[in-house]
């Protein structure tokens, strides 16, 4: 989603896009069974030029009522219903493990160009949900847009799946050559880890909302023990973060599960 709402300048600590440590789960103050199930779930394989990633991290207002974050929750998830929307889905992350932000919630969709992204924007019901259902809710927004580098598998995100998002800020004056090398040693994760199974790494195209944060990336896995498994991988974690740590001013990294639709009946 777009937003256009003032963000913080809160300075973000630095740690890795696979740092293993364990952080104490967000405190979300929605509960999943009164989330309703929406994802879009289309299996054609695309190129690079054909997708475009956008995700918006929320942090939601300490006193915000439970039930308005599951109506917010809810009303981002009916958006996948809009004609240039290839996948949505929204939702509680699982953790946020960058200690200078303190992020609650996520949207992350797909669309086939810039284009279809912007027309998404501007639509009467996105600016609806929007002005009704999260701007009330939030203290803070950080929102991130890419073209992968390249892009395999299914254009969906099938419920059930973990996510680690990752979001890097480089230090500034980097040259192209440094800006390579990090985008190198982010997209070369899937070989190290296998249980990635699909992973899209870009540059952001959206700099005033993205807190200055210019590299993202999503690696998707089959569930939550597929992601955890990366804890008895810290060797592996450790080589990848000395690649980059020296080109790099901040982290963010988030832990995030797509709902199954048996969530509605829990």
């Amino acid at each position: 989603m777009m937003l256009g709402v003032k963000t913080s300048a809160t300075a973000v600590a630095c740690s890795h896009f696979l740092s293993p440590r364990a952080f104490p789960p967000t405190a979300v103050a929605v509960t999943l069974r009164h989330l309703k199930p929406y994802y879009s779930y289309r299996s054609i394989k695309m190129s690079a030029e054909q997708i475009v990633e956008h995700v918006v991290l929320f942090k939601a207002k300490p006193d915000a009522d439970p039930s308005n974050l599951t109506a917010m929750v809810n009303n981002l998830n009916s958006l996948t219903s809009l004609n240039q929307v290839v996948h949505l889905s929204s939702g509680p992350l699982i953790r946020d493990r960058s200690s200078s932000f303190s992020f609650t919630h996520l949207l992350h969709s797909r669309y086939k160009s810039k284009s279809d992204l912007a027309d998404y924007s501007a639509h009467p019901d996105h600016v609806s949900v929007v002005k009704q259902y999260v701007l009330p809710m939030v203290d803070d927004i950080m929102a991130v847009d890419w073209i992968p580098i390249e892009f395999y598998g299914p254009t969906g995100v099938p419920p059930g799946s973990a996510m680690r998002l990752t979001f890097l800020k480089l230090k500034e004056n980097l040259g192209e050559n440094e800006k390579s090398q990090v985008l190198s040693a982010v997209g070369g994760i899937k070989e190290k880890f296998s249980g990635i199974e699909q992973l899209t790494v870009g540059e952001n195209f959206s700099p005033g909302r993205a807190k200055g944060f210019s590299i993202a990336s999503i690696a998707v896995f089959k569930g939550v023990d597929e992601l955890e498994a990366l804890e008895s991988q810290k060797e592996l974690a450790n080589e990848q973060k000395e690649k980059v740590k020296d080109f790099l001013d901040g982290v963010v990294v988030v832990d995030y599960t797509v709902l199954p639709t048996q969530s509605a009946s829990l």
